[in-house]
């Protein structure tokens, strides 16, 4: 059932997944990939979980989808971690859920959102990152100019600061300027594959500087003790398995990691056996610890 919640006073869409027969159940709230929105990655993750018998709510975090918030289409990481934060109150206040048996799974930039929220949320028992991505500017910086990037951005919101529109950029392109340039992300976002009414290929300029800014992965210092599961692919090019790696090794017990025999970072999207893989690592940890 679509839903409506309020987080600093906007208001959020999301997408209610009951299962069928007698309840409360375990609820479980999602968040997913830069640029996503709920019928894609996270709709079908949720939509998988569901069926395992967990309530489960995908919802467009602020300036994406079908939810408020301005400027669109622009990347807020301390918004979303208020939006998990709202979403979880949601979940709570349901009749269909046990309000103290609540988890958090993220997919691609979601699983750094992910852990970072659940590491300081209370009300979380249980965090899944499912190819994570666990953004931190000490590894940002290791691959880039980056006092050139951050110039370079400081200019745009410069000119925005001083009346100037908001910047976009493509978030996808085969071959040209994009947020995310390449085949890959293209392969999803740019074809039936990811098609969605509520995605658009553009993505504010200043989003890509909170992307080499924001540090999630300091979550795994704070986690424990609640059980964190990771599942990755061992080729992934956009959220890297060494990421994957050193954010397991910073969590402590219990933990569990889960390599899948994945080629590209959006097999775990939306291709089989890839997501069945996941689902079932994820409901198998989510069944023990949840």
């Amino acid at each position: 059932m679509r839903v409506e919640f309020m987080a600093d006073g906007l208001t959020l869409a999301g997408d209610l997944r009951v299962p069928e027969g007698v309840g409360p159940r375990p609820g479980l709230v999602f968040t997913g990939p830069f640029t996503g929105v709920r019928d894609q990655v996270t709709g079908l993750y949720a939509e998988r979980l569901a069926e395992r018998g967990y309530v489960t709510l995908a919802f467009d975090h602020r300036n994406w989808g079908e939810s408020g918030g301005e400027p669109r289409r622009h990347e807020d990481p301390q918004g979303k971690l208020h939006d998990l934060r709202a979403a979880v109150s949601f979940l709570r206040s349901r009749p269909e859920v046990e309000p103290d048996r609540i988890g958090v799974v993220g997919i691609c930039l979601g699983g750094g959102y992910a852990m970072k929220f659940a590491a300081f949320e209370p009300r979380v028992r249980v965090f899944a990152g499912i190819a994570g991505a666990y953004n931190n500017p000490y590894a940002m910086r290791s691959g880039m100019d980056y006092q050139a990037a951050l110039s370079g951005f400081a200019e745009v919101l410069e000119r925005q600061d001083r009346g100037g529109p908001v910047e976009y950029v493509a978030a996808v392109s085969e071959r040209g300027e994009a947020a995310m340039p390449g085949e890959e992300p293209y392969a999803y976002y740019g074809t039936e594959r990811g098609a969605s009414p509520y995605w658009s290929n553009e993505v504010t300029r200043a989003s890509v500087r909170e992307l080499i800014t924001v540090d999630n992965m300091m979550g795994a210092d704070f986690l424990s003790p609640k059980p964190a599961l990771i599942v990755h692919g061992v080729v992934d090019r956009f959220c890297s398995p060494e990421g994957a790696e050193e954010a397991f090794k910073r969590l402590d017990q219990p933990k569990r990691i889960v390599w899948l025999d994945a080629k590209q970072h959006i097999d775990l999207y939306d291709r089989e056996p890839y997501v069945t893989q996941a689902v079932d690592a994820t409901g198998d940890f989510l069944r023990e610890h949840l």
